[in-house]
């Protein structure tokens, strides 16, 4: 039904917010510090997250800073805080709904319905095709001939922009500015290339004679066969 990042430190409440989303057939992934959470999120396509504002590391400002600078996922804070000044602090740094403690786990249920019921309509849509391949970029979800396969973040955004480019060559600089420097993260073109390699793995029927992905000697990659994006 979606994935939900719940970064919560209160151990009792992180329990129970989790055991009451899982009944609902969501995928719950917790956290109980800024670091856990980022590191989950980098890894994870993600549909919603639900983040508590008191924080061991931080606070959920902070974190709702950071994931606005590389997505729109949807954000829903927990607080014990309801001062306007806080709310309003919150929405401006890109909090889309606020929940105050103590709260009614059902109308925290109901708000996360409502959201995933919204994007449920639209995900279909959201489809990169070639050949046998079709490539659904909100889910993070590969279709290769009947098998459905998903991928983790990082070899979601490194398909998606190869795909959006097919048939150009694109540099392996290229692919370490787009893909990774937004992170603030250093890393060489080993990475690109470990990334490439675990990529092709799920992509290719063949991945040592690749019919996709296939090397630029020199210089980069190329997602050999034309796109159709919706």
């Amino acid at each position: 039904m979606g994935n939900i990042l719940l970064l919560e430190d209160d151990k009792s409440l992180n329990r129970g917010i989790s055991f009451k989303l899982k009944k609902e057939g969501y995928t719950v992934y917790s956290a109980s510090s800024i670091k856990e959470a980022m590191d989950i999120f980098k890894e994870t396509d993600i549909n919603l997250i639900i983040s508590d504002i008191g924080l061991p590391d931080g606070n959920g400002f902070d974190f709702c800073e950071e994931i606005r600078k590389v997505s729109n996922v949807h954000i829903i804070m927990l607080t014990a805080l309801d001062q306007e000044v806080d709310i309003v602090t919150g929405y401006e740094i890109g909090v889309d709904d606020y929940i105050t403690k103590p709260f009614s786990l059902i109308v925290l249920i109901s708000k996360i319905n409502a959201f995933m019921r919204r994007i449920g309509g639209v995900n279909s849509e959201h489809l990169i095709s070639c050949d046998k391949l079709s490539f659904n970029y909100l889910e993070n979800k590969l279709i290769k001939e009947n098998e459905e396969l998903t991928l983790s973040k990082t070899e979601g955004k490194l398909l998606k922009y190869l795909m959006d480019n097919s048939c150009q060559t694109i540099t392996k600089d290229q692919l370490i500015e787009t893909l990774w420097d937004i992170d603030g993260n250093f890393v060489d073109e080993n990475t690109v290339a470990v990334n490439i390699r675990r990529l092709r793995q799920k992509v290719e029927e063949n991945p040592s004679t690749p019919e996709y992905i296939k090397n630029i000697r020199g210089v980069g990659y190329t997602f050999a066969k034309r796109c159709l994006k919706k």
